[in-house]
């Protein structure tokens, strides 16, 4: 194949390359669009906007449907998505421009020369100037016909094999989903009272383990409070002063699910010291001093792991890090928003030496060893959702909770030695799981890096064989340049008149 360098890539002798406002006339409807409030579910016409899925709504109003040639690309000024539109259609209101290719070239092999070029990320800011900059690689038309062939040809089997591994990713975390609830419903592993009987021996009830906990918390504020008393220089003479101590949160267990056997309904508040965050920004005097110091934001706690990629710091006084500062297992939880974010968390394992979390982060600190950080996160990340957003919600997707409706949040607890076998467990499937969908991301980097190569090679001019006999590119182009500055001149005679492929 003999090829000729151009200051961007090499293409064949046969092709040639093009500036972007050759090939390509903006048709852009500056008066028929559609806002975002006025989509509808269901219409005669859908609505192509600049987001990622190919239809973003629809609408009957005939009267906005888009005036110019078809088949059109739509380009997402801000998004930078690209799309191929062959039917009747209404514009996005938003950051939307359509395209119509000039001439006689074939409008797919085009929309996949633009699909095939990186435009930078400028964020939310507007892409279309630059795109404007690209030059588009032009083959003979014959050649541009079966290159789209080729084209439309490994994309759509690796289509087929991205629908399979995402329907693989979906299971995956579906199946996930359900070793988690079984976990946390005494389903996972045989219960502790299954294992005594068998084993002829007894074992300790949850029931005893909460009251243990109970008495250890009572005994812990006592102690607390006693200390603070003798430093104020106040000796008691009685225990008047325990009068004073605020019994914890205990479920209402009317409505709640009955429990393996050797299981108890505890809450939030009677097993742990839930503690809200720092606010940013907060209001300082001018004699406070201030250090900086990591923390957590919502961004951090995700589900079932912390994020830790970027930690942000924020100023706070040495008594403010002394009673935020996290300590080794303290659970963290999200104070809301969608149900995505709502109540999701994890357990801090000292990953930084020093560290706090804001004010949207949760932090229940276990009042004892006996309940497992783990098994208090793993619940509240499953069966516990449906509590954070009844407890909560705001609007149909929304909802935040606070500190109160944390410590009523109701908790199962099985046995100490159930918890460490179901932590066992629960790991040894969550590990595999964990295996099987980095596989699964793989192999989508993979099919995603393909399609790229495929575009290559495509616009490099190596995907399909070259004929000697097509008209080369150069000829098409000379007939473009030719009709488009006759239509200008058209244009020069008769001002004010809206020729084909554009619109006023």
């Amino acid at each position: 194949m003999t090829e000729r360098q151009t200051p961007e890539r090499k293409i064949p002798s046969s092709w040639s390359v093009a500036p972007f406002d050759l090939v390509f006339n903006n048709v852009t409807s500056s008066s028929r669009k559609l806002p975002l409030s006025e989509y509808e579910l269901r219409g005669r016409f859908p609505v192509v906007d600049q987001g990622e899925v190919p239809v973003g709504g629809y609408s009957d109003d005939e009267s906005l449907v888009h005036p110019g040639p078809l088949p059109s690309i739509v380009f997402g000024d801000h998004t930078r998505c690209l799309k191929f539109v062959d039917r009747p259609f209404i514009q996005g209101a938003d950051g939307v421009k359509v395209l119509a290719p000039a001439g006689d070239l074939d409008p797919k092999y085009i929309y996949w020369a633009l699909v095939s070029r990186e435009v930078p990320s400028r964020g939310y800011a507007r892409h279309f100037s630059m795109l404007r900059k690209l030059s588009v690689p032009i083959a003979p038309r014959p050649e541009q016909h079966r290159i789209v062939a080729a084209i439309e040809s490994h994309v759509t089997r690796l289509d087929a094999a991205v629908a399979i591994l995402e329907r693989v990713k979906a299971n995956l975390k579906r199946y996930r989903a359900s070793v988690l609830k079984a976990a946390v419903e005494g389903r996972l592993v045989p219960t502790e009272a299954e294992r005594a009987r068998k084993q002829g021996r007894d074992y300790e009830p949850a029931s005893v383990l909460l009251e243990r906990i109970l008495t250890e918390r009572c005994c812990r504020w006592e102690e607390v409070e006693l200390a603070k008393l003798k430093a104020s220089r106040r000796t008691p003479t009685s225990d008047d002063w325990k009068a004073k101590y605020e019994e914890p949160l205990a479920p209402d267990t009317s409505k709640l699910p009955k429990l393996p056997e050797g299981w108890c309904w505890t809450t939030v508040d009677e097993i742990a010291e839930v503690q809200g965050g720092l606010t940013k920004g907060k209001r300082r005097k001018s004699s406070d001093q201030l250090r900086e110091i990591p923390y957590l934001r919502v961004a951090n706690v995700q589900r079932g792991f912390l994020d830790l990629v970027e930690v942000k710091t924020i100023l706070a006084t040495q008594d403010e890090v002394d009673l935020l500062k996290l300590r080794k297992g303290d659970v963290l939880l999200n104070e809301g928003g969608d149900r995505d974010k709502l109540g999701r968390g994890w357990i801090w394992n000292e990953e930084l030496p020093e560290c706090v979390h804001q004010n949207h982060v949760f932090r229940a600190r276990l009042h004892t060893n006996d309940i497992l950080p783990c098994f208090l996160s793993w619940y509240a990340n499953s069966n516990g959702q449906e509590y954070f957003f009844k407890a909560g919600k705001q609007t149909t997707n929304l909802a935040s909770i606070n500190l109160t409706m944390l410590r009523n949040l109701p908790v199962p607890i099985p046995p100490n030695a159930e918890q460490i076998r179901m932590s066992q467990e629960l790991e040894r499937q969550l590990s595999l799981l964990d295996e099987n969908d980095a596989e699964v991301e793989r192999n989508l980097h993979r099919c995603q890096r393909l399609r790229q190569a495929i575009l290559k090679w495509a616009f490099d001019g190596k995907l399909v064989d070259q004929d000697p006999t097509d008209e080369p590119a150069s000829a098409l182009l000379e007939r473009i340049r030719a009709e488009r500055e006759k239509a200008q001149t058209e244009d020069h005679r008769h001002p004010g008149r809206t020729r084909k492929g554009t619109t006023a």
